[in-house]
């Protein structure tokens, strides 16, 4: 857990940590959580506590607290206003006074509901691309697509949310052909990118929706506060020790692939030499015969997780090129990766 100013936070991350990370643990699917878990209510009282006696600003736990901690919560799960209808929003809000006191006794039942409208949203507007990307667009029309949500409100009705992701496919392909992709190929891109979102919102564990709707919370108080699940704190504590056990390589995930951004020089996969940026990793295997899990639409952070491990010991990879052609495996042992690009420095500049 990290809760900001730093004079405030070296006084109780790390025992405040120590008891989140023994506290919140769990694997499930969202889709399949029926409501909080025992120990999600043990955070939670935990964060309330802290926020309350310990953060220098000393605002109380209050309705403004509340109403900011839902409107964050919202434009995490949808900051484009391209999901939710205006009336899911207005239901949500008849609450936003009583989150305050919900939070004070645990209780965050209202991020379960919320998030389970959002898996249905998602389910509703994906269901529908493949219909709006057979329809013929006319780049010779000209139309208005806001990419500023502060500009406009959620959809009123089905019928408008459908409207705007015309226009929004729309404007994608119209992306997509400045960058000389179009025809079939721009369809199946971005048919892959929409279906590929809605798999892995239905990753989400319990863990990572304790860790959106509590700091939506935290950052009510200020936007540098915020709450770290376990492997979230874990992240930042390989980054604060420059250093971690893996293959070294930075990852990203682009419609649903995770690509390979950056090899680390002097990090194992550098020395093995096979692995390049814009590779793509399908498949991950542990050992030197292990079972190979496709990893195609998984989340990053579960990904990250197949790949890491104790130095010494070999990670499989299924790797397709940037252009694409057959699968390759790459047999990578694991070594202690020096994170040197991410190590403060300093210069002086004299007159």
């Amino acid at each position: 857990m990290r809760l900001l100013p730093p004079n405030f936070r070296r006084r109780i991350a790390v025992p405040l940590a120590a008891l989140v990370g023994s506290l919140a643990c769990s694997s499930s699917l969202i889709a399949e959580l029926e409501g909080p878990k025992p120990n999600d209510r043990n955070v939670t009282l935990v964060v309330s506590s802290l926020m309350k006696r310990q953060h220098l600003l000393r605002h109380p736990l209050d309705d403004e607290i509340s109403r900011r901690g839902l409107t964050q919560f919202l434009k995490t799960l949808d900051p484009m206003k391209m999901y939710f209808l205006q009336a899911d929003v207005d239901e949500f809000q008849t609450h936003q006074d009583e989150l305050d006191d919900q939070i004070k006794r645990g209780d965050i039942k209202l991020a379960y509901s919320i998030f389970n409208v959002f898996l249905k949203r998602v389910h509703e507007r994906v269901a529908a691309v493949d219909e709006l990307l057979k329809l013929t667009h006319d780049f010779e029309i000209r139309e208005d697509f806001s990419t500023d949500p502060e500009t406009f409100q959620n959809s009123a009705s089905s019928e408008e949310a459908t409207e705007r992701w015309r226009k929004r496919i729309k404007y994608d392909l119209l992306a997509l052909k400045s960058d000389k992709t179009e025809g079939e190929k721009a369809i199946e891109k971005l048919s892959r990118r929409y279906q590929s979102f809605e798999k892995r919102m239905l990753q989400t564990n319990s863990d990572q929706l304790l860790e959106m709707y509590l700091t939506s919370f935290t950052t009510g108080f200020d936007p540098h506060t915020t709450y770290m699940s376990p492997s979230t704190l874990e992240n930042f504590r390989i980054i604060m020790r420059l250093e971690l056990e893996g293959i070294g390589a930075a990852l990203r995930v682009i419609d649903g692939y995770t690509e390979v951004s950056k090899i680390i020089p002097g990090g194992a996969a550098d020395r093995d030499g096979k692995l390049k940026v814009e590779d793509r990793i399908v498949s991950v295997g542990q050992g030197a015969d292990g079972k190979m899990v496709e990893v195609v639409d998984m989340q990053l952070s579960n990904v990250v997780k197949l790949i890491r491990g104790k130095a010494g010991t070999v990670v499989r990879l299924g790797v397709r090129g940037a252009s694409g052609g057959d699968t390759q495996i790459y047999n990578i042992t694991r070594d202690k990766i020096k994170l040197e690009d991410s190590a403060a420095r300093s210069v002086i500049f004299e007159d």
